[in-house]
Protein backbone atom coordinates (compact mmCIF):
# COMPACT_ATOMS: atom_id res chain seq x y z
CA UNK A 1 0.00 0.00 0.00
CA UNK A 2 1.47 3.39 -0.74
CA UNK A 3 1.83 5.85 2.07
CA UNK A 4 0.62 9.27 1.80
CA UNK A 5 3.40 11.21 0.33
CA UNK A 6 3.20 8.51 -2.59
CA UNK A 7 -0.37 8.97 -3.37
CA UNK A 8 -0.20 12.73 -3.15
CA UNK A 9 2.79 12.98 -5.54
CA UNK A 10 0.76 9.97 -7.66
CA UNK A 11 -1.98 12.49 -7.73
CA UNK A 12 -0.74 15.73 -8.65
CA UNK A 13 2.68 14.49 -10.71
CA UNK A 14 3.70 15.64 -13.78
CA UNK A 15 2.49 12.76 -15.75
CA UNK A 16 -1.12 13.37 -15.36
CA UNK A 17 -0.74 16.75 -17.28
CA UNK A 18 -1.71 15.40 -20.23
CA UNK A 19 -5.12 16.26 -21.54
CA UNK A 20 -7.68 13.54 -20.25
CA UNK A 21 -10.92 12.57 -22.42
CA UNK A 22 -12.34 9.69 -20.35
CA UNK A 23 -14.50 9.92 -17.34
CA UNK A 24 -11.47 6.94 -15.57
CA UNK A 25 -8.34 9.33 -16.39
CA UNK A 26 -10.46 12.40 -14.76
CA UNK A 27 -11.43 10.73 -11.89
CA UNK A 28 -7.49 10.50 -11.46
CA UNK A 29 -6.63 14.09 -11.22
CA UNK A 30 -7.38 16.64 -8.39
CA UNK A 31 -10.52 19.13 -8.62
CA UNK A 32 -10.35 22.10 -7.09
CA UNK A 33 -13.08 24.17 -5.40
CA UNK A 34 -11.78 27.73 -4.28
CA UNK A 35 -13.80 29.31 -1.68
CA UNK A 36 -13.17 33.06 -1.61
CA UNK A 37 -15.10 35.48 0.92
CA UNK A 38 -14.65 39.10 1.08
CA UNK A 39 -13.10 41.13 4.31
CA UNK A 40 -13.65 37.70 6.36
CA UNK A 41 -11.27 38.59 9.29
CA UNK A 42 -9.38 35.09 10.45
CA UNK A 43 -10.18 37.36 14.34
CA UNK A 44 -13.68 35.39 13.40
CA UNK A 45 -12.93 32.19 12.26
CA UNK A 46 -13.16 29.83 15.48
CA UNK A 47 -9.93 27.74 14.19
CA UNK A 48 -7.68 30.97 14.05
CA UNK A 49 -9.26 32.79 17.25
CA UNK A 50 -12.15 31.46 19.46
CA UNK A 51 -13.43 34.82 21.12
CA UNK A 52 -16.30 36.08 18.86
CA UNK A 53 -17.98 33.18 17.14
CA UNK A 54 -17.93 29.00 15.99
CA UNK A 55 -17.55 28.35 12.81
CA UNK A 56 -17.73 24.94 12.71
CA UNK A 57 -17.69 23.91 8.70
CA UNK A 58 -15.02 25.96 8.42
CA UNK A 59 -13.31 24.36 11.56
CA UNK A 60 -13.58 21.16 9.33
CA UNK A 61 -11.66 22.36 6.65
CA UNK A 62 -8.80 22.97 9.34
CA UNK A 63 -9.31 19.92 11.31
CA UNK A 64 -9.41 17.42 7.87
CA UNK A 65 -6.73 19.74 6.44
CA UNK A 66 -3.85 22.51 6.90
CA UNK A 67 -4.11 25.79 8.28
CA UNK A 68 -1.62 28.37 7.26
CA UNK A 69 -0.31 30.55 10.65
CA UNK A 70 1.43 32.76 8.23
CA UNK A 71 -0.94 34.21 5.23
CA UNK A 72 -1.03 37.06 3.77
CA UNK A 73 -1.70 39.55 0.70
CA UNK A 74 -0.03 41.42 -1.94
CA UNK A 75 -2.17 44.36 -1.84
CA UNK A 76 -4.71 44.54 1.04
CA UNK A 77 -7.95 45.96 -1.54
CA UNK A 78 -10.89 43.63 -3.04
CA UNK A 79 -10.14 43.74 -6.56
CA UNK A 80 -6.21 43.92 -6.76
CA UNK A 81 -6.12 40.88 -4.52
CA UNK A 82 -8.22 38.94 -6.75
CA UNK A 83 -6.39 39.59 -9.62
CA UNK A 84 -2.92 39.20 -7.60
CA UNK A 85 -4.70 35.37 -7.27
CA UNK A 86 -5.71 34.82 -10.95
CA UNK A 87 -1.85 35.40 -12.12
CA UNK A 88 0.49 34.98 -10.00
CA UNK A 89 1.86 38.54 -9.58
CA UNK A 90 2.28 41.69 -7.37
CA UNK A 91 -0.49 44.29 -8.15
CA UNK A 92 2.27 45.91 -10.93
CA UNK A 93 2.49 43.54 -12.96
CA UNK A 94 -1.10 42.84 -13.59
CA UNK A 95 -2.00 45.83 -13.56
CA UNK A 96 -4.94 46.26 -11.49
CA UNK A 97 -3.64 48.30 -8.73
CA UNK A 98 -7.02 50.00 -7.26
CA UNK A 99 -10.32 49.60 -7.63
CA UNK A 100 -11.12 53.50 -8.27
CA UNK A 101 -9.02 53.36 -11.62
CA UNK A 102 -8.62 49.80 -12.42
CA UNK A 103 -9.95 47.41 -15.23
CA UNK A 104 -8.33 43.69 -15.24
CA UNK A 105 -6.82 43.17 -18.45
CA UNK A 106 -8.56 39.85 -19.13
CA UNK A 107 -6.24 38.81 -22.24
CA UNK A 108 -3.22 38.28 -19.71
CA UNK A 109 -2.35 35.00 -18.76
CA UNK A 110 -4.38 33.64 -15.81
CA UNK A 111 -5.04 30.54 -13.65
CA UNK A 112 -8.00 30.04 -15.69
CA UNK A 113 -6.88 30.09 -18.95
CA UNK A 114 -3.55 27.59 -17.66
CA UNK A 115 -5.99 25.54 -16.70
CA UNK A 116 -8.32 25.39 -19.30
CA UNK A 117 -4.62 24.57 -21.68
CA UNK A 118 -4.63 21.86 -19.81
CA UNK A 119 -7.89 20.16 -19.84
CA UNK A 120 -9.81 21.09 -16.98
CA UNK A 121 -12.94 22.76 -17.23
CA UNK A 122 -12.93 26.13 -15.35
CA UNK A 123 -16.23 28.13 -13.33
CA UNK A 124 -16.43 31.70 -11.88
CA UNK A 125 -19.52 31.58 -9.38
CA UNK A 126 -20.63 34.77 -7.36
CA UNK A 127 -18.53 38.10 -6.60
CA UNK A 128 -15.82 39.31 -9.77
CA UNK A 129 -15.30 42.72 -9.36
CA UNK A 130 -12.71 43.17 -11.86
CA UNK A 131 -14.64 45.38 -14.08
CA UNK A 132 -13.78 43.46 -16.68
CA UNK A 133 -15.79 39.99 -17.78
CA UNK A 134 -14.32 36.93 -16.62
CA UNK A 135 -12.05 35.46 -19.07
CA UNK A 136 -10.71 31.50 -19.10
CA UNK A 137 -13.93 30.72 -17.76
CA UNK A 138 -16.07 27.85 -19.14
CA UNK A 139 -18.58 29.61 -17.03
CA UNK A 140 -19.43 32.56 -15.42
CA UNK A 141 -22.40 33.68 -13.48
CA UNK A 142 -21.54 36.86 -11.34
CA UNK A 143 -22.53 39.42 -9.41
CA UNK A 144 -22.93 43.14 -10.75
CA UNK A 145 -19.94 45.22 -8.91
CA UNK A 146 -20.04 44.59 -5.48
CA UNK A 147 -23.37 42.76 -4.92
CA UNK A 148 -26.25 43.14 -2.96
CA UNK A 149 -27.51 41.09 0.01
CA UNK A 150 -30.67 40.44 -1.16
CA UNK A 151 -32.61 39.68 -4.58
CA UNK A 152 -28.96 40.38 -6.20
CA UNK A 153 -28.48 40.80 -9.79
CA UNK A 154 -26.10 38.36 -11.45
CA UNK A 155 -24.85 38.63 -14.95
CA UNK A 156 -24.60 34.84 -16.22
CA UNK A 157 -22.40 34.14 -19.47
CA UNK A 158 -23.28 38.14 -19.99
CA UNK A 159 -27.11 37.66 -19.22
CA UNK A 160 -28.16 40.27 -16.50
CA UNK A 161 -30.95 38.41 -14.11
CA UNK A 162 -32.11 38.59 -10.79
CA UNK A 163 -32.23 35.64 -8.37
CA UNK A 164 -34.40 36.21 -5.27
CA UNK A 165 -33.33 35.31 -2.09
CA UNK A 166 -30.11 35.96 0.40
CA UNK A 167 -26.87 36.53 -2.03
CA UNK A 168 -24.53 33.43 -0.08
CA UNK A 169 -27.13 30.90 -0.29
CA UNK A 170 -27.80 31.57 -3.63
CA UNK A 171 -24.54 31.77 -4.78
CA UNK A 172 -24.11 28.38 -3.26
CA UNK A 173 -26.89 27.28 -4.98
CA UNK A 174 -25.61 28.29 -8.93
CA UNK A 175 -22.64 26.37 -8.12
CA UNK A 176 -24.62 23.11 -7.64
CA UNK A 177 -26.30 23.90 -10.30
CA UNK A 178 -23.07 24.29 -12.52
CA UNK A 179 -21.57 21.41 -10.55
CA UNK A 180 -24.50 19.37 -12.03
CA UNK A 181 -24.17 20.16 -15.29
CA UNK A 182 -20.39 20.58 -16.03
CA UNK A 183 -18.75 17.66 -18.07
CA UNK A 184 -18.26 15.10 -15.94
CA UNK A 185 -15.35 13.62 -17.93
CA UNK A 186 -12.66 16.50 -17.39
CA UNK A 187 -11.34 17.65 -13.80
CA UNK A 188 -12.70 21.09 -12.73
CA UNK A 189 -11.79 24.05 -10.72
CA UNK A 190 -14.81 26.18 -9.34
CA UNK A 191 -13.87 29.67 -8.21
CA UNK A 192 -16.34 30.24 -5.68
CA UNK A 193 -16.68 33.89 -4.24
CA UNK A 194 -18.96 34.88 -1.84
CA UNK A 195 -19.96 38.78 -1.13
CA UNK A 196 -19.99 38.45 2.34
CA UNK A 197 -19.47 39.57 4.77
CA UNK A 198 -18.38 42.92 2.97
CA UNK A 199 -19.90 46.08 4.18
CA UNK A 200 -22.32 46.78 5.34
CA UNK A 201 -22.75 43.45 6.43
CA UNK A 202 -26.49 42.84 6.17
CA UNK A 203 -27.34 39.54 7.36
CA UNK A 204 -29.97 37.02 6.18
CA UNK A 205 -33.56 37.48 7.93
CA UNK A 206 -33.14 33.90 9.67
CA UNK A 207 -29.58 35.17 11.25
CA UNK A 208 -30.92 38.90 12.49
CA UNK A 209 -30.42 38.92 16.21
CA UNK A 210 -28.00 35.95 16.64
CA UNK A 211 -25.33 37.80 18.70
CA UNK A 212 -27.16 40.38 20.82
CA UNK A 213 -26.86 38.79 23.60
CA UNK A 214 -23.37 39.01 23.50
CA UNK A 215 -20.84 41.71 24.90
CA UNK A 216 -18.19 41.28 22.48
CA UNK A 217 -14.56 42.48 24.33
CA UNK A 218 -12.87 45.52 23.19
CA UNK A 219 -9.70 44.62 20.98
CA UNK A 220 -6.88 46.21 23.31
CA UNK A 221 -5.34 48.65 20.84
CA UNK A 222 -9.36 50.39 20.73
CA UNK A 223 -8.44 53.56 21.88
CA UNK A 224 -4.88 53.45 19.65
CA UNK A 225 -3.90 57.25 19.98
CA UNK A 226 -1.58 56.80 17.22
CA UNK A 227 1.56 58.24 18.56
CA UNK A 228 4.52 58.18 16.72
CA UNK A 229 2.54 56.59 13.52
CA UNK A 230 1.42 59.68 11.42
CA UNK A 231 0.00 57.74 8.90
CA UNK A 232 -1.86 55.43 10.84
CA UNK A 233 -3.89 58.76 11.95
CA UNK A 234 -4.41 59.65 8.70
CA UNK A 235 -7.24 57.54 7.32
CA UNK A 236 -10.99 57.55 7.21
CA UNK A 237 -11.86 53.94 8.94
CA UNK A 238 -12.41 54.92 12.24
CA UNK A 239 -15.12 53.08 13.52
CA UNK A 240 -16.05 56.56 16.13
CA UNK A 241 -15.52 58.76 13.56
CA UNK A 242 -16.30 57.35 10.57
CA UNK A 243 -18.65 54.30 10.34
CA UNK A 244 -22.12 56.05 10.09
CA UNK A 245 -25.02 54.90 11.61
CA UNK A 246 -27.06 54.73 8.72
CA UNK A 247 -25.53 53.15 6.14
CA UNK A 248 -23.31 50.54 7.94
CA UNK A 249 -25.04 50.46 11.38
CA UNK A 250 -28.63 50.50 9.34
CA UNK A 251 -30.41 53.03 12.23
CA UNK A 252 -32.85 54.28 9.70
CA UNK A 253 -36.25 54.64 10.66
CA UNK A 254 -39.45 55.34 8.50
CA UNK A 255 -39.28 58.68 8.58
CA UNK A 256 -35.22 58.96 7.53
CA UNK A 257 -35.13 61.92 10.70
CA UNK A 258 -31.72 60.39 12.53
CA UNK A 259 -29.15 63.04 13.00
CA UNK A 260 -26.49 61.80 15.27
CA UNK A 261 -25.15 63.65 17.90
CA UNK A 262 -21.16 63.25 16.34
CA UNK A 263 -22.83 64.49 12.94
CA UNK A 264 -25.95 66.45 13.00
CA UNK A 265 -26.38 67.97 9.93
CA UNK A 266 -25.68 64.23 8.09
CA UNK A 267 -27.87 63.93 5.58
CA UNK A 268 -30.00 60.86 5.62
CA UNK A 269 -29.97 57.92 3.23
CA UNK A 270 -33.30 56.15 5.02
CA UNK A 271 -34.61 52.52 4.31
CA UNK A 272 -34.43 53.07 0.66
CA UNK A 273 -31.05 52.15 0.79
CA UNK A 274 -31.78 48.82 1.94
CA UNK A 275 -34.42 47.77 -0.92
CA UNK A 276 -33.09 49.55 -3.88
CA UNK A 277 -29.89 51.39 -4.05
CA UNK A 278 -27.65 49.14 -6.47
CA UNK A 279 -30.30 47.63 -7.99
CA UNK A 280 -32.80 50.32 -8.65
CA UNK A 281 -33.35 51.23 -12.06
CA UNK A 282 -31.75 48.20 -12.95
CA UNK A 283 -33.69 44.59 -13.33
CA UNK A 284 -35.98 45.06 -10.06
CA UNK A 285 -37.96 47.58 -7.86
CA UNK A 286 -36.51 47.03 -4.50
CA UNK A 287 -33.81 44.87 -3.13
CA UNK A 288 -35.94 43.27 0.03
CA UNK A 289 -39.18 41.50 -0.95
CA UNK A 290 -42.25 42.12 1.27
CA UNK A 291 -41.36 39.15 3.45
CA UNK A 292 -37.96 40.06 3.62
CA UNK A 293 -39.13 43.84 4.51
CA UNK A 294 -40.88 42.53 7.18
CA UNK A 295 -38.89 40.37 8.30
CA UNK A 296 -36.13 43.42 8.81
CA UNK A 297 -38.59 45.99 9.76
CA UNK A 298 -39.53 43.31 13.10
CA UNK A 299 -35.93 43.20 13.96
CA UNK A 300 -34.51 47.05 13.22
CA UNK A 301 -37.76 48.53 14.51
CA UNK A 302 -37.50 48.16 18.11
CA UNK A 303 -33.66 49.04 17.88
CA UNK A 304 -33.63 51.81 16.05
CA UNK A 305 -36.16 53.23 18.34
CA UNK A 306 -34.12 52.51 21.47
CA UNK A 307 -30.92 54.17 19.59
CA UNK A 308 -33.27 57.64 19.42
CA UNK A 309 -34.40 57.64 23.22
CA UNK A 310 -30.86 56.73 24.65
CA UNK A 311 -29.07 59.66 22.47
CA UNK A 312 -25.64 58.12 22.91
CA UNK A 313 -22.14 60.69 22.79
CA UNK A 314 -18.50 60.32 23.06
CA UNK A 315 -16.95 57.13 24.35
CA UNK A 316 -20.75 55.56 24.78
CA UNK A 317 -21.79 55.83 21.18
CA UNK A 318 -18.05 54.68 19.99
CA UNK A 319 -18.68 51.09 22.12
CA UNK A 320 -22.18 51.44 21.39
CA UNK A 321 -21.18 51.46 17.13
CA UNK A 322 -18.62 48.60 18.04
CA UNK A 323 -20.99 46.45 19.30
CA UNK A 324 -23.16 46.72 16.55
CA UNK A 325 -20.69 46.74 13.73
CA UNK A 326 -19.68 43.26 15.70
CA UNK A 327 -23.26 42.09 15.85
CA UNK A 328 -23.88 42.30 12.20
CA UNK A 329 -20.73 41.51 11.09
CA UNK A 330 -20.75 38.36 12.79
CA UNK A 331 -24.19 37.22 12.05
CA UNK A 332 -23.24 37.64 7.94
CA UNK A 333 -20.68 34.91 9.05
CA UNK A 334 -23.08 32.69 10.13
CA UNK A 335 -24.33 32.03 6.77
CA UNK A 336 -20.97 31.74 4.98
CA UNK A 337 -20.12 29.04 7.13
CA UNK A 338 -23.62 27.29 6.44
CA UNK A 339 -22.60 27.43 3.43
CA UNK A 340 -19.72 25.86 3.30
CA UNK A 341 -20.90 23.41 5.36
CA UNK A 342 -23.58 22.91 2.17
CA UNK A 343 -20.46 22.95 -0.11
CA UNK A 344 -18.68 20.23 2.06
CA UNK A 345 -21.93 17.71 2.16
CA UNK A 346 -22.42 18.14 -1.78
CA UNK A 347 -18.79 17.09 -2.45
CA UNK A 348 -18.89 14.17 -0.29
CA UNK A 349 -22.78 12.82 -1.34
CA UNK A 350 -21.64 12.95 -5.04
CA UNK A 351 -18.20 11.04 -4.40
CA UNK A 352 -15.82 13.81 -4.91
CA UNK A 353 -14.49 14.59 -1.47
CA UNK A 354 -11.41 12.55 -1.71
CA UNK A 355 -10.49 13.79 -5.07
CA UNK A 356 -11.18 17.47 -4.48
CA UNK A 357 -9.18 20.18 -2.99
CA UNK A 358 -11.16 22.25 -0.73
CA UNK A 359 -9.22 25.54 -0.40
CA UNK A 360 -10.68 28.78 1.99
CA UNK A 361 -9.62 31.87 2.13
CA UNK A 362 -10.81 35.77 1.96
CA UNK A 363 -9.47 38.27 -0.54
CA UNK A 364 -7.62 40.38 2.65
CA UNK A 365 -7.85 40.55 6.45
CA UNK A 366 -10.43 42.85 8.02
CA UNK A 367 -9.92 45.39 11.38
CA UNK A 368 -12.37 44.34 13.93
CA UNK A 369 -12.50 47.24 15.33
CA UNK A 370 -7.77 46.70 16.24
CA UNK A 371 -6.68 50.42 16.27
CA UNK A 372 -10.51 51.87 16.47
CA UNK A 373 -10.64 50.98 13.05
CA UNK A 374 -12.97 48.97 10.53
CA UNK A 375 -11.76 47.75 6.98
CA UNK A 376 -8.29 46.90 5.82
CA UNK A 377 -5.85 48.54 3.29
CA UNK A 378 -3.16 48.89 5.64
CA UNK A 379 -0.25 46.35 5.77
CA UNK A 380 -0.74 46.33 9.76
CA UNK A 381 -1.39 42.86 10.59
CA UNK A 382 -4.97 42.60 10.89
CA UNK A 383 -5.15 43.62 7.31
CA UNK A 384 -2.16 42.24 5.81
CA UNK A 385 -3.01 38.54 7.05
CA UNK A 386 -5.67 36.75 5.55
CA UNK A 387 -7.32 32.80 7.13
CA UNK A 388 -6.34 29.77 4.54
CA UNK A 389 -7.01 26.70 5.01
CA UNK A 390 -6.58 23.64 2.68
CA UNK A 391 -8.04 20.32 2.80
CA UNK A 392 -6.43 18.05 0.37
CA UNK A 393 -7.23 14.44 0.07
CA UNK A 394 -3.62 12.53 1.33
CA UNK A 395 -2.33 15.85 2.33
CA UNK A 396 -1.01 16.76 5.85
CA UNK A 397 -3.04 18.06 8.42
CA UNK A 398 -1.86 20.47 11.01
CA UNK A 399 -0.38 24.18 11.10
CA UNK A 400 1.73 25.03 8.34
CA UNK A 401 3.91 28.37 9.40
CA UNK A 402 5.44 28.88 6.48
CA UNK A 403 4.71 32.47 5.01
CA UNK A 404 2.87 32.69 2.05
CA UNK A 405 0.80 35.14 -0.08
CA UNK A 406 -1.66 35.22 -2.46
CA UNK A 407 0.39 35.04 -5.79
CA UNK A 408 1.29 31.67 -4.41
CA UNK A 409 -2.13 30.51 -4.92
CA UNK A 410 -2.11 30.36 -9.04
CA UNK A 411 1.31 27.83 -8.86
CA UNK A 412 -0.01 26.03 -6.52
CA UNK A 413 -2.91 24.79 -7.71
CA UNK A 414 -1.16 24.55 -11.44
CA UNK A 415 1.35 21.96 -9.37
CA UNK A 416 -1.87 19.90 -8.25
CA UNK A 417 -3.37 19.90 -11.55
CA UNK A 418 0.23 18.55 -12.59
CA UNK A 419 0.84 21.38 -14.57
CA UNK A 420 3.83 23.47 -15.37
CA UNK A 421 4.06 26.95 -13.59
CA UNK A 422 5.02 29.73 -16.13
CA UNK A 423 8.64 31.32 -15.11
CA UNK A 424 7.19 34.83 -15.19
CA UNK A 425 4.86 34.03 -12.34
CA UNK A 426 5.75 35.43 -9.35
CA UNK A 427 4.32 33.12 -6.32
CA UNK A 428 5.85 30.32 -5.20
CA UNK A 429 3.91 26.94 -5.30
CA UNK A 430 3.02 26.14 -1.47
CA UNK A 431 2.48 22.19 -2.79
CA UNK A 432 5.69 20.72 -1.16
CA UNK A 433 4.33 22.28 2.54
CA UNK A 434 0.70 20.58 1.75
CA UNK A 435 2.56 17.49 1.42
CA UNK A 436 4.46 17.63 5.09
CA UNK A 437 7.66 18.18 2.88
CA UNK A 438 10.28 20.31 4.63
CA UNK A 439 11.26 22.83 2.49
CA UNK A 440 14.62 24.42 3.83
CA UNK A 441 15.56 27.44 0.55
CA UNK A 442 11.46 28.34 1.45
CA UNK A 443 10.95 32.55 1.45
CA UNK A 444 12.06 34.14 4.30
CA UNK A 445 10.25 37.65 3.94
CA UNK A 446 7.14 38.90 1.89
CA UNK A 447 6.72 42.73 -0.38
CA UNK A 448 3.50 44.47 0.03
CA UNK A 449 2.05 47.50 -1.93
CA UNK A 450 -1.29 49.45 -1.45
CA UNK A 451 -1.57 52.08 -4.39
CA UNK A 452 -5.49 53.30 -3.95
CA UNK A 453 -4.93 57.16 -2.33
CA UNK A 454 -6.65 59.32 -2.52
CA UNK A 455 -9.71 57.45 -2.23
CA UNK A 456 -12.74 56.09 -0.27
CA UNK A 457 -10.68 55.98 3.99
CA UNK A 458 -7.92 58.22 2.75
CA UNK A 459 -5.51 55.28 4.09
CA UNK A 460 -2.14 56.56 2.13
CA UNK A 461 -0.14 54.88 -0.17
CA UNK A 462 2.22 52.42 1.01
CA UNK A 463 5.09 49.35 0.38
CA UNK A 464 6.90 47.39 2.73
CA UNK A 465 8.61 43.73 3.67
CA UNK A 466 8.16 41.82 6.36
CA UNK A 467 10.02 38.79 7.86
CA UNK A 468 9.42 36.25 11.00
CA UNK A 469 9.83 39.21 13.16
CA UNK A 470 10.14 43.06 12.03
CA UNK A 471 7.78 44.84 9.66
CA UNK A 472 8.54 47.55 7.75
CA UNK A 473 6.50 50.13 5.87
CA UNK A 474 6.86 53.42 3.73
CA UNK A 475 4.21 55.68 3.59
CA UNK A 476 4.80 57.82 0.15
CA UNK A 477 2.87 60.19 -2.38
CA UNK A 478 1.33 62.97 -0.17
CA UNK A 479 3.71 61.81 2.75
CA UNK A 480 7.20 60.10 3.60
CA UNK A 481 6.60 58.69 6.73
CA UNK A 482 8.35 55.33 7.62
CA UNK A 483 7.53 52.63 10.32
CA UNK A 484 8.74 49.91 11.23
CA UNK A 485 7.70 47.29 14.61
CA UNK A 486 9.42 44.41 16.16
CA UNK A 487 6.37 42.33 15.84
CA UNK A 488 7.78 39.40 18.27
CA UNK A 489 8.00 42.56 21.25
CA UNK A 490 5.19 44.43 19.48
CA UNK A 491 2.51 42.56 18.07
CA UNK A 492 -0.20 45.02 18.09
CA UNK A 493 2.25 47.08 16.34
CA UNK A 494 1.77 50.44 18.84
CA UNK A 495 5.60 51.54 19.08
CA UNK A 496 7.20 52.80 15.91
CA UNK A 497 11.15 52.24 16.30
CA UNK A 498 11.93 53.53 13.08
CA UNK A 499 15.34 55.93 13.74
CA UNK A 500 15.30 54.94 17.17
CA UNK A 501 18.61 54.41 18.73
CA UNK A 502 19.92 50.84 19.34
CA UNK A 503 17.77 49.58 15.93
CA UNK A 504 19.95 51.04 13.51
CA UNK A 505 21.81 47.69 12.29
CA UNK A 506 18.27 45.86 12.35
CA UNK A 507 16.60 48.85 10.00
CA UNK A 508 19.32 48.78 7.65
CA UNK A 509 18.72 44.84 7.17
CA UNK A 510 15.37 45.63 6.08
CA UNK A 511 15.61 48.31 3.63
CA UNK A 512 17.85 45.98 2.23
CA UNK A 513 15.92 43.17 2.20
CA UNK A 514 12.82 46.05 1.31
CA UNK A 515 14.91 46.66 -2.38
CA UNK A 516 16.42 43.68 -2.88
CA UNK A 517 12.08 42.42 -3.48
CA UNK A 518 11.58 45.50 -5.50
CA UNK A 519 14.02 44.36 -7.74
CA UNK A 520 13.27 40.86 -8.18
CA UNK A 521 9.46 41.96 -8.26
CA UNK A 522 10.60 44.39 -10.85
CA UNK A 523 8.72 47.51 -8.83
CA UNK A 524 9.00 50.62 -9.98
CA UNK A 525 8.57 51.51 -6.59
CA UNK A 526 12.57 51.26 -6.07
CA UNK A 527 12.51 54.60 -7.12
CA UNK A 528 10.80 56.39 -4.11
CA UNK A 529 13.21 54.85 -1.46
Amino acid sequence: MMDKNTLLLTLSGAALAASCSSGKEAEKRLNVVYIMCDDHAYQTISAYDRRFMETPNIDRLAAEGARFTNSFVANSLSGPSRACMLTGKHSHKNGFTNNEHGIFDGSQQTLPKLLQAGGYQTAMVGKWHLVSEPTGFDYWDILTGQGDYYNPVFIRNGEKLVRRGYSTDITTDVAFEWLESRDKDKPFCLFLHYKAPHRSWMPDTRDLGKFDDREFPLPETFYDDYAGRKAAAAQEMSILADMNVIYDLKMADRENEIHTPENPHLETYGRSLYRQDLAAGVLVEGRMDAQQQAAWDAYYDPLIARFKEERLAGKALYEWKYQRYMRDYCSVILSVDRNVGRVYEYLRDNGLLENTVIVYTSDQGFFMGEHGYFDKRYMYEESFRTPLLVRLPGGMRGDIPEMVQNIDYAPTILEMAGLPVPEDIQGESFLPLLQGKEVKDWRQSLYYHYYEYPAEHSVRRHYGVRTERYSLMHFYNDMDEWELFDLQEDPMQLKNLYGQEGYESIQQELLTELVRLQREYDDPALAFN
